[in-house]
Parts: structure tokens; sequence; C-alpha cells
């Protein structure tokens, strides 16, 4: 009997969606994960990158990532779970703008405690499209 190793199974798709705004995770984020939608607004899309990593979906972490900031990969800590997502404020990025900052506070697990980890996000247009481009992580 061959013994074949174990693979990580896919983290099932939520049904609301973890970016905390009132809608199914298929209607909201998951259309920008799935390609059926861009981000109108560098809020929206700090909110589904949120979502793309509770679902672990790094193909759209990094599409969505600045050519010249993005990583050759994103890797998941198996021991890490995203919660849910606090949006403290934004400073321009609407649908007019070229750029813009989305603050905000991550809560997870880890390892069964809880944490939060607070940063600045810039995003700008890139191609015509919201990407991000890169944050400084807020400590106390």
């Amino acid at each position: 009997m061959s013994r074949r190793p174990t693979r990580p199974r896919p983290t099932a798709a939520p049904t609301s969606c973890p970016c905390g705004l009132p809608a199914s995770y298929a209607d909201c984020c998951g259309r920008l994960h799935r390609g059926l939608a861009q981000a109108g607004t560098a809020e929206q899309l700090m909110r589904s990158r949120f979502s793309a990593f509770v679902v672990e979906d790094a193909a759209y972490l990094l599409r969505s990532w600045h050519p010249r900031t993005r990583p050759p990969a994103v890797d998941f800590d198996p021991g890490l779970r995203w919660q849910r997502l606090e949006i403290l404020g934004s400073t321009e990025g609407g649908p007019f703008h070229q750029a813009g900052e989305v603050e905000f506070v991550a809560h997870y697990q880890e390892q069964g405690h809880a944490g939060a980890m607070r940063e600045k996000s810039r995003f700008v247009r890139h191609e015509g499209a919201w990407v991000y481009l890169d944050g400084v992580v807020e400590t106390d």
C-alpha cells in the first residue's frame, strides 16, 4: 500500500463576504477574485485583498499588486486565520483619483491567540486598474 503525501485542502469560500460589507462573498469580493469586475476605489481593492488573504487566493493578490513592489510569491501562514477587517479611513482613492490611501485594522487568530495589524496602505492606478503599491504597518 503506497502512502501519498497529503495535500493542503483549499480554503472553502465563505458565504458572507470577509471584507465586512453586507453581501455574499460571491456577489462582493468573489466577483473581483474571479476577474468578473474590477475595484472601483482604493478601499474596494483593500477590502478585496483582505478577502483574498482570508480565502488564500494568491493569484488575485499578485494580480492586484503593483509590478514594481510585487513579491515573486505569496506565502500563507498555516497557523494564521484572518478574522475581520476594520476600515479606519481613506484619503482620495475614488473613481476619479490616481492614488489613494486606506488605513485599516486587520484582526486575526494565530494559534489560538487574537491579534490585530494596523496599516496605512497606498494604492495607485496602473494601466487603468487600482493596485496595491505598499503599506506602513503601525506598531504601538
